[in-house]
């Protein structure tokens, strides 16, 4: 029975510690502008709909995305914008204020301004350092601090896969390129 426990435990630890993490994006990004840019742009004033198209760019501090497909739908008012981002696949990525770098990727990217919602819709990863999860669909909440994962029954047998990278193997694996390093440059 303690067994059983303690992967729950530990789990449940662990997804905390990276929650924390991913909590600590800057909140100066939240104050700054959102920038769109791409080779081509549809514009339907009346129901307050952009649509992007060809290497889109979308910035907002240090937020970034970038994919084949933009949609903007403003209908909500200034503010309250909801992005979606599509791509094969599209990408994510922002440094939080401790300086890492959060970077995701999935079929389609749902960025909720006045929400700060993220979700990753088809093969989605995220990564922060050293950890990483893998689903069919991935949810941010920023404001509440919480990661939802969850995957359809046909992808991998409807598991949720994620990965964490003990400290040791990452000192490891610096000091391993740090000799490395040094080895190439003794060599003549």
């Amino acid at each position: 029975m303690f067994k059983r426990r303690l992967p729950q435990k530990l789990l449940l630890i662990i997804s905390f510690s990276l929650l924390s993490c991913l909590s600590q994006a800057g909140p100066k990004d939240f104050q700054q502008p959102i920038k769109v840019d791409a080779k081509s742009q549809f514009v339907d004033g009346k129901n307050k709909i952009s649509i992007f198209k060809d290497e889109v760019s979308i910035t907002q501090g240090t937020l970034k995305i970038d994919a084949t497909e933009v949609e903007v739908n403003a209908s909500n008012g200034e503010g309250k914008e909801i992005f979606i981002a599509r791509g094969e696949p599209a990408n994510y990525q922002q440094k939080m204020e401790d300086g890492t770098l959060v970077k995701a990727q999935a079929n389609e990217i749902r960025y909720e301004v006045n929400k700060r919602m993220i979700s990753l819709k088809g093969n989605a990863q995220l990564q922060q350092d050293t950890s990483s999860v893998r689903g069919d669909t991935i949810s941010y909440d920023m404001n509440k601090e919480q990661l939802l994962a969850t995957s359809d029954d046909e992808n991998a047998q409807g598991r949720v896969t994620t990965v964490f990278r003990p400290e040791s193997v990452k000192k490891i694996n610096e000091q391993n390129e740090n000799e490395a390093s040094k080895q190439d440059k003794e060599q003549p």
